[in-house]
């Protein structure tokens, strides 16, 4: 397929572009194989136009088109919850340029997506892709303890097409066992060590269910693995994200959990998350209500509360809460599984860390955290992320997953200002990202299509960008102080709010905000520099007076 046979028409003179909170500008609408520009008539002085508009057409969720006349108006809903207008001349210009866009934003082959064509100057196709290896994750573990392994059975993906080539395992464990495990696990997705907890040497794994089915089969190499991870005497809890109904009607379907008559030392506990179709319908209508101007007070908050998106970002916080509690509290380990083990599972797996870990609260332990738990370990994002609030279309796999994940680290940011080094804009980023981008970060559903694909040798990294020193700086709180505990938030309903920095990020003005995280910073740099400045005097001082030298020595 040529991208030229979906374009209609390329270029239009005299289109009008207007959007919430944005000056209306009149210039020539571009169209090419990515992207839609716009760039403003030029002065009478013969200086060329300015590019008002840079719009890569991945991020068009829905179009509208409206025809009055010889003229029409189509209205862009973009994935990141923006919305522009064209007025264009022209009714066959106005449909041809409707269509074009539909077409090219429907693009679904990986291949042919934006990623593989970008080329920044500043940026090398290597960089960012090995900044976080599994290998120096288990490092860490193997410098605490010697029961746990980096294994390479799944390095061609037969054993589970979504686990990445090294999953980390109990050292006591074959790999002939695991692969008899897998077969017992949805997708092949047997447990897996996902996080390990320094203070007590507990952990928390992560799986797909157990494939009992109706006749409530059962698998020694299964509970041999689980029983591996305790201790005699020692308990441990399994947290599963599917209501106990939903649980007992999965064995109908050749699904199901884990019998305690199996597995003696394993606590069963249900912590029903909503994933697919309810938690897209939340959005949709949350994204709706957001952009209702015409609420009054009572009907605003009406809207809010219906939408239940509020409430999902409440249940996904006290989830993950409940297995921290588990590892630090109880000193227990945690299985963590759903159904596919693909979505709610890592959701938990990955917000606990946040809770527990403050290494995963720095800037790059979040990226490594978001590389370990979401992207190895098999979000399907290609599916989840097709569409956003906007789309027309049948909703399909979609669902905003991540979305939720990075909501409730916002509520974590919120509540605790002072703990996360990175701030909203990073949050807002990986937003953005993860629905339509121009990097190859979060492409496909699992490694294995990844290197199918061959993402890595082809595409730019995001996290080779976000690292750039002056790129980075946007991004980190500047009223950040490591914190060395454990941060537990509040899950009381009086405490959850809406993330405005999202939902309303188009509809008002940022301007303000803006100019006040310029001036914290500005404020916070202007501090740093008399002590950095006081150090380094007396460090001169020390090298240059051997008095000196001799008294810091002392």
């Amino acid at each position: 397929m040529e991208f030229s046979e979906l374009i209609k028409t390329a270029t239009v003179e005299s289109v009008l572009l207007a959007g919430t909170g944005l000056p209306p500008v009149r210039g020539t609408l571009c169209i090419t194989s990515h992207h839609l520009l716009l760039s403003s008539c030029p002065g009478g002085d013969g200086q060329p136009g300015t590019v008002e508009l840079w719009l890569l057409i991945r991020n068009v969720d829905a179009v509208e088109k409206r025809l009055a006349g010889s003229s029409g108006t189509i209205t862009l809903r973009c994935k990141d919850l923006k919305v522009l207008q064209l007025e264009i001349p022209g009714m066959e210009e106005c449909l041809n340029i409707a269509s074009s866009i539909e077409a090219l934003s429907s693009v679904d082959s990986v291949m042919m997506m934006y990623p593989f064509f970008y080329r920044p100057q500043d940026l090398r196709l290597e960089e960012g892709w090995h900044l976080f290896p599994l290998e120096q994750y288990f490092q860490k573990i193997a410098a605490e303890t010697s029961q746990w392994r980096l294994s390479d059975l799944n390095r061609d993906f037969t054993t589970c097409p979504t686990y990445p080539a090294g999953v980390i395992v109990p050292a006591a464990v074959s790999d002939d066992t695991l692969r008899r495990a897998a077969r017992f696990r949805q997708g092949g997705r047997f447990p897996v060590l996902s996080y390990y907890h320094p203070r007590n040497g507990t952990v928390m794994l992560r799986s797909s269910q157990p494939l009992m089915g109706p006749n409530r089969k059962r698998c020694p190499e299964d509970e041999v693995l689980l029983g591996t991870v305790l201790d005699e005497g020692e308990r441990g809890f399994i947290i599963d994200t599917r209501s106990a109904q939903a649980a007992k009607q999965a064995r109908m379907t050749g699904g199901g959990t884990e019998p305690k008559s199996s597995y003696p030392q394993w606590k069963r506990l249900h912590r029903p998350l909503e994933r697919g179709r309810p938690l897209q319908e939340s959005f949709i209508k949350l994204v709706e209500a957001c952009n209702d101007a015409s609420l009054s007070m009572d009907r605003w908050l009406s809207r809010l509360e219906s939408c239940r998106w509020l409430s999902h970002v409440k249940v996904a916080l006290s989830t993950a809460c409940l297995a921290a509690q588990c590892l630090d509290r109880e000193e227990a380990s945690v299985l963590v599984h759903g159904a596919e083990g693909t979505d709610t599972t890592l959701l938990v797996t990955a917000l606990a860390q946040v809770i527990l870990d403050p290494g995963c609260r720095t800037m790059v332990g979040f990226q490594g955290l978001l590389e370990r738990e979401w992207i190895e370990a098999g979000h399907p994002f290609h599916l989840r992320c097709a569409r956003s609030a906007y789309s027309h279309a049948r909703l399909k796999q979609e669902a905003p997953l991540f979305l939720l994940f990075l909501d409730c680290v916002w509520q974590l940011s919120r509540q605790f200002p002072f703990s996360l080094e990175f701030g909203e804009s990073l949050l807002l980023a990986l937003f953005d990202n993860a629905y339509a981008s121009d990097y190859g970060t979060f492409l496909c559903n699992n490694e294995k299509e990844r290197c199918l694909c061959k993402v890595k040798e082809n595409t730019h990294s995001l996290w080779a960008w976000l690292n750039q020193p002056e790129e980075k700086k946007k991004y980190l709180n500047p009223l950040y102080s490591h914190n060395p505990l454990v941060i537990w938030p509040s899950v009381e309903p009086q405490s959850i709010q809406l993330w405005q920095g999202l939902f309303f990020r188009w509809i008002r003005p940022s301007q303000y905000l803006e100019e006040a995280r310029a001036e914290m910073q500005r404020l916070v740099e202007a501090n740093e520099a008399p002590a950095k400045e006081s150090a380094g005097s007396r460090l001169s001082r020390s090298l240059s007076d051997p008095a000196a030298r001799t008294e810091n020595e002392r």
